[in-house]
């Protein structure tokens, strides 16, 4: 891991959504040099599912050796940004870093994101960053190595970024346009740039939408704060850039990656928005051969790959994945075995098979039948299935992740 150097002693961070997650690791990685921290978030009590508040920040950051100011903070709202930065400039003196790390997100078609989801995600990640950085940004130019570090990926413009979550998109690309712009306008007298994960990071929000068992294919929150730490420390000319953790990291001397994986020698989920996740699906893909029987006039329903798929999916369902489940999956198949199927994984003991499900589905997938065989032989994960645009989601994206499981249950029978 990068080591401290005590290069951001005495320096201030305001930075938003601080409380758990990675914007609490930039603040405990920053709390070790004796940094003071502003933490802008909106998390005042404890969180049912989620670990963490303000305060419970505040007293690690302390721990550490740093100064914690706990604001409760909407970025949505100018007036709760504007108070904590004036009481940041009250206490520290003034504001030398600013962290837009804040973030909402729900990943479903245009269709299926009410207006309110979509309200929410450009509330939060496009204006509450723009925002923010409006308010900061008077007093990041009286800093003596003033930065702006937005927790956004890189402009990446193929359609498959764009064609199951085009709301999510714009709105993480919002932030990512605050780069771009205020890089050139304040070139010179502020640092502005965005990090972004190679891999998927773990966190309780990660947990909370993929379940336990996504951590095992993710690296841990150190990664980044470890990324974020380089950054913050390079000269104010280091400007507009658009930054893969691992990339810079391994310009620090870092050639070791298994100490930031969850579970090292697992394969690691790639994020969205970069080409490598993309092509990394497609070549999982080339490399997988399904046998197909041929000269079979007998319907699609009683045989062939995907036939003997739902026969098998019927042997394992069972009450206790149903009760851990709570969903039912119509899957739309299209190519060589065209057809429609339905898994019922919320009522009774569990069924499946051919045609409509027995009642409304809560998730909808669409995809070629090769790729589904694929994805039942545990070749292809429906996440990079779906980050590859091989998979349409239509419904809760949280029960569509629950679907590897019942996957993982299946491979020694497939």
């Amino acid at each position: 891991m990068l080591q401290n150097t005590g290069k951001l002693a005495g320096q201030t961070l305001f930075i938003t959504g601080a409380s758990r997650g990675i914007g609490k690791a930039i603040a405990l990685k920053a709390a070790k040099d004796g940094a003071n921290v502003v933490i802008a978030a909106k998390t005042a009590q404890a969180h049912p599912k989620l670990p963490g508040t303000i305060y419970t920040a505040a007293e690690e950051i302390e721990a550490l050796g740093g100064k914690a100011l706990p604001c409760i903070v909407d970025v949505r709202d100018e007036k709760q940004i504007g108070e904590a930065v004036e009481q940041a400039v009250r206490k520290f003196g003034g504001i030398d870093i600013l962290v837009n790390n804040a973030s909402a997100i729900n990943l479903t078609g245009t269709l299926e994101t009410p207006m309110k989801k979509v309200d929410l995600m450009l509330g939060v990640n496009l204006r509450g960053t723009y925002l923010t950085s409006k308010l900061c940004i008077p007093h990041l130019l009286k800093s003596k190595n003033p930065h702006i570090l937005n927790l956004s990926p890189p402009l990446n413009l193929n359609p498959i970024w764009f064609k199951n979550h085009t709301a999510y998109t714009m709105a993480k690309y919002g932030m990512s346009m605050c780069v771009l712009g205020m890089a050139e306008e304040f070139r010179g007298s502020i640092a502005v740039n965005a990090l972004w994960p190679k891999t998927a990071i773990q966190t309780a929000a990660m947990e909370m939408l993929g379940g336990a068992e996504v951590g095992k294919q993710c690296r841990n929150v150190d990664i980044m704060s470890d990324a974020a730490y380089a950054i913050l420390g390079k000269p104010r000319s280091y400007t507009g850039n658009f930054i893969i953790d691992e990339e810079i990291l391994k310009t620090e001397g870092i050639k070791d990656f298994d100490i930031y994986a969850v579970a090292p020698g697992n394969a690691l989920l790639p994020d969205f928005f970069l080409d490598e996740a993309e092509a990394l699906v497609q070549n999982m893909g080339d490399q997988v051969v399904i046998p197909v029987a041929k000269g079979d006039s007998r319907s699609a329903a009683t045989s062939g790959p995907i036939a003997e798929t739902f026969n098998i999916i019927k042997g394992v369902l069972n009450p206790d994945i149903v009760k851990s489940t709570g969903g039912v999956y119509k899957f739309n198949l299209s190519g060589e075995h065209a057809g429609v199927w339905f898994i019922d994984m919320k009522n009774g003991g569990g069924s499946a098979g051919s045609g409509e499900p027995p009642v409304k589905a809560d998730v909808v997938m669409t995809m070629d039948s090769a790729d589904f065989t694929k994805m039942f032989a545990g070749k292809l994960k429906p996440t990079m299935a779906f980050m590859s645009g091989k998979l349409m989601i239509k419904g809760d994206m949280t029960l569509a992740i629950k679907m590897e499981k019942m996957m993982s249950m299946m491979k020694s029978k497939l």
